[in-house]
């Protein structure tokens, strides 16, 4: 099964919500024999205001945590969105095959839109974000893509939008694939520590969210000033089963629940604990990574991830007319 997935680099800090939500999915499914697509989506983040030495900080930062983790080797192409020039050469074919009220309608475009300041505007590039990731995935003919309920509606514009360009080239002899969702039974979604009603995120500010390789005493800070109303006492005990080993009866929620009932300080000592231990041997090994062999992972993911949009470019362009010199 081809797998295709790209986050933005929006910190330089991977959180658990992070590794929990979308991180593990990733991992798992390259350790199943599928093939991997990973990318870090720097041509996304642009339509954030990002300082370019910022940008290039976050880049490096999130490529040494995902090496960190597994996110390399056999099956895994890990690779930057702007190192392959093909994403925006298909994103162009694809405005062809889509209409304006198709992004109108994006949700994420209408909210973002919303917050736009009246001396900047609104910005373009925020709207043809579905456009860009459409070609993030059709490139690559994935089979199967994990997303999150932010995206999910993206995902069905690119599966409308393959549909549609199939429809008008397919007699040329070439089809797109039409992407599945993957909806992982595993993981799940962190919340914000000081606000649980809110996905765990480091806009919220730093007591919110717990970095994958912070300190234990900043770990053991941000849980004691965690609330432990109804909602956020379940945020915490399901974030002590997520670290905990699934196959153990110890670890179940309600047991947990039991456990720790009025005794919030000891939940939080034990977890921070529990958070830091998890990802002991990732910590060891991103300290071992260096600048030099982060951008040589990168670039092999380039020439691999180049070669496969090539093959799929020169397609797109036979069949929809564009002569080969």
């Amino acid at each position: 099964m081809r797998i295709v997935s790209g986050v933005q680099p929006s910190s330089d800090i991977l959180h658990i919500g992070n590794y929990f939500g979308a991180v593990r999915q990733w991992i798992d499914l390259k350790n199943t024999n599928n093939e991997c697509f990973f990318f870090i989506a720097d041509l996304h983040a642009l339509t954030e205001q990002i300082a370019p030495e910022e940008l290039e900080k976050r880049v490096l930062s999130i490529a040494k945590d995902y090496i960190a983790l597994g996110l390399n080797g056999p099956n895994c192409t890990l690779f930057l969105q702007s190192s392959v020039p093909q994403h925006t050469q298909l994103m162009w074919l694809l405005t062809t095959s889509a209409a304006m009220g198709d992004l109108e309608r994006m949700t994420q475009f209408k909210e973002k839109s919303q917050r736009a300041t009246k001396e900047d505007g609104v910005n373009a590039g925020l709207f043809m974000y579905p456009l860009l990731m459409a070609a993030d995935i059709l490139l690559y003919q994935a089979e199967q893509v994990p997303v999150g309920d932010d995206q999910f509606q993206h995902l069905e514009l690119t599966r409308e939008i393959a549909r549609r360009f199939n429809y008008k080239f397919g007699k040329g002899g070439f089809e797109f694939k039409i992407p599945e969702p993957y909806i992982s039974i595993i993981g799940g979604r962190v919340m914000s520590l000081t606000d649980p009603s809110k996905k765990m995120s480091k806009s919220l500010g730093s007591d919110s969210y717990i970095g994958i390789f912070e300190d234990k005493d900043a770990i053991k800070k941000k849980l004691a000033r965690a609330v432990t109303d109804p909602e956020g006492l379940k945020n915490l005990i399901e974030i002590y089963t997520m670290v905990s080993d699934p196959t153990d009866e110890a670890d179940l929620i309600e047991t947990i629940a039991k456990k720790y009932e009025n005794k919030f300080n000891v939940l939080k000592e034990d977890l921070a604990s529990k958070i830091f231990d998890y990802f002991a041997d990732a910590r060891s090994k991103r300290a071992q990574i260096t600048d030099e062999e982060v951008v040589e992972i990168l670039r092999s993911g380039m020439n691999n991830a180049q070669k496969e949009a090539q093959e799929t470019m020169e397609k797109v362009n036979r069949v929809v007319g564009l002569k080969k010199l």
